[in-house]
């Protein structure tokens, strides 16, 4: 009677630890079969999120109660990564490359391709394509981009370790190659810039975060953290001293870094909880006071067992305070 009393009593409390186990933080759930979104934008005027393909190319649109439709579509585009609103509010820029997921890789294109490309958000058609690939020699990864206050835009391109600049008219070069930014595989990758005139990027293989001068872009100057930060991804400013990091690759979580000394040195100041459950996180967007991730799924892809997803979400990141 005893061992029968023990049992249901375990019983009891394996239902009340399931019953309380914590559920991820709310989702915008969307189903856009094959599409492995990497790059997000919210627009404030249409009310919708932008999401990117790193597998089909296609740029998509995504309605708070999570109604998925194309805004535009070329294969040639191969993937399309990083996402901006331009500054006017009337254009969506992609960066675009053939880096390692895109179905429809070739070897002309393959780790060769870097564009920066913009889109009409009123109609969906390109509007303009800038070349990069021809401005260094070697391997080509365009992955994500910033607008300073001049509307240039800034990207930067993972496999050869630069940022590229683009003037409002079209005219791209190099800003900024340093040997601070050398490393295998992946590592230039999220950019923002800061109204104070320089740009924070971060580096996916090192784990460390750099701060670029526009006015001189070859100081470029390594934020000083306490921790490194392998497979850190997007970045998001919130404002002057705290800065949003997402990072992917086995630890799928995402920190707020606060600096207060005009991000010479920066520390940790809040982070999500593992039992978020994010799943390959790549870039974030600002709804209002609210930060959204983007659950690109990128493990999925490095499975040859798996299947193609087809339900994807955008998540909202909810921060607990870490202690000093």
């Amino acid at each position: 009677m005893r061992a029968l009393t023990y049992i249901c009593l375990a019983v009891v409390c394996v239902a009340t630890v399931a019953a309380i186990k914590p559920e991820p933080t709310p989702r915008i759930e969307f189903d856009a079969l094959e599409s492995y979104p990497e790059g997000i934008a919210f627009d404030q005027t249409k009310n919708v999120y932008y999401v990117s393909s790193a597998r089909l190319g296609n740029i998509g649109q995504v309605s708070p109660q999570g109604m998925y439709s194309v805004l535009h579509a070329d294969t040639t585009l191969k993937s399309t990564y990083g996402l901006k609103i331009h500054p006017d509010g009337k254009k969506l820029y992609a960066c675009v490359s053939d880096a390692n997921y895109s179905k429809f890789t070739n070897p002309a294109t393959r780790m060769k391709m870097a564009r920066l490309i913009a889109i009409d958000i009123q109609s969906g058609k390109k509007v303009s394509d800038v070349d990069l690939s021809a401005l260094l020699p070697g391997k080509h990864f365009a992955n994500d981009l910033a607008f300073d206050n001049q509307k240039n835009a800034y990207v930067t391109d993972s496999f050869a370790g630069a940022i590229y600049k683009v003037t409002p008219d079209g005219k791209a070069s190099v800003f900024a190659k340093d040997d601070l930014f050398k490393t295998e595989g992946v590592g230039l990758n999220g950019i923002v810039f800061h109204p104070d005139g320089y740009l924070i990027v971060d580096n996916s293989s090192k784990g460390q975060l750099f701060k670029v001068m526009l006015n001189n872009p070859k100081s470029v100057q390594k934020i000083m953290i306490d921790q490194y930060f392998l497979g850190a991804d997007g970045l998001l400013l919130k404002d002057k001293n705290n800065l949003t990091m997402v990072v992917n690759g086995g630890n799928d979580k995402i920190y707020q870094l606060m600096s207060n000394d005009n991000w010479q040195t920066a520390v940790v100041s809040a982070a999500t909880a593992s039992t978020d459950r994010f799943t390959y996180p790549s870039t974030a967007t600002s709804n209002g006071a609210d930060i959204w991730i983007m659950n690109a799924q990128f493990n999925q892809l490095l499975d040859s067992n798996s299947v193609p997803v087809k339900k994807f979400a955008i998540q909202k990141a909810i921060f607990k305070p870490m202690k000093p």
